[in-house]
């Protein structure tokens, strides 16, 4: 029988875990449970004779790899997997797999919930503004863009999306105005939505130059990953222009600098909250389960995401 290993530092929500429970056992496999493990060495213990592991923000380094000779998949529930060591699972014979799509939703409500936040100064009792009529621009146009955008229409607002792998044709059939460069976007727009994955081409390109062409009173919201944001310059030009606003739900590393000097310019959720949803580790969990058994009863790959 194929044990499927569900490992998780932070819990999947019950009702999630009673979801995928279901899902393994009618396909005959058996169902590993490793929660809120506080040693690497747990971790490793638990993947020696497992066949399959859905992870989310773990880490599956090569040393995970290694300490599992019977591993054959690998899925990350979730869109992004930068946690994956893909050059160990290539190598190891292993595929590599994520649930694109299944997080989205609770993305993009995230992203209006936080824009909505800071517009009304925190609820702090002052006066705010709103979102009806500002424009909003949706720095890569894919699944949880997408949400994103439709969110954004209910508030009245204005969307632009610049996204170089997505026909202009399908941003325009959701109603949307595609632009032709990264630069344009930023200057065009009140809000600033980021979706793009963190790799070597995107690292740190969300630089000074490119915020200081938004407009006055422009506001970022990193949704994606910390490491696309250069965050000694986003720094900068907090102090440089004091009608600058920056969101991200994961904290910078420099974190402390914003706390000293930027009192209520800034929002940083107190640790990746994208997905944090029962519906979200639902729909994440049972796809990543429906992957694995896809995969061993039918060699289907279609999310794999090595080579």
């Amino acid at each position: 029988m194929k044990k499927i290993l569900v490992a998780t530092e932070k819990p999947f929500a019950k009702a999630a875990i009673d979801q995928i429970a279901p899902v393994v056992k009618e396909a005959g496999y058996e169902l590993v449970l490793l929660e809120k493990y506080t040693d690497k060495a747990e971790l490793l213990a638990a993947v020696k004779d497992v066949h399959a592991m859905i992870v989310r923000s773990d880490k599956v380094t090569r040393e995970v790899i290694e300490a599992a000779p019977e591993l054959k998949i690998v899925v990350r529930a979730g869109a992004g997997y930068d946690n994956l060591d893909l050059e160990a699972c290539t190598e190891k014979g292993i595929v590599a797999m994520n649930t694109p799509g299944q997080n989205s939703n609770a993305v993009g409500e995230l992203v209006l919930g936080m824009m909505v936040f800071m517009a009304r100064n925190g609820y702090n009792g002052t006066a705010g503004t709103e979102l009806r009529g500002k424009k909003i621009g949706i720095h890569a146009y894919g699944n949880v863009g997408h949400y994103v955008a439709e969110i954004a229409k209910g508030f009245g607002m204005e969307i632009y999306a610049f996204d170089p792998f997505v026909a202009k044709e399908k941003i325009e059939a959701a109603g949307i105005k595609p632009l032709d460069t990264v630069e344009e976007l930023y200057s065009t727009c009140d809000y600033i939505s980021l979706h793009i994955p963190a790799n070597q081409h995107t690292k740190q390109s969300i630089n000074y130059d490119l915020l200081n062409k938004m407009p006055k009173g422009g506001t970022l919201v990193n949704t994606a990953r910390k490491e696309v944001i250069h965050e000694e310059e986003i720094l900068k030009l907090m102090a440089d222009r004091p009608d600058f606003t920056y969101i991200s739900d994961i904290a910078p590393d420099n974190k402390a600098d914003f706390e000293a000097g930027f009192e209520g310019r800034f929002f940083f959720t107190p640790k990746k909250m994208g997905a944090q949803t029962a519906e979200a580790n639902i729909n994440a969990g049972v796809a990543g389960a429906k992957q694995i058994i896809g995969f061993f009863e039918n060699g289907d790959e279609t999310f794999r995401v090595n080579k």
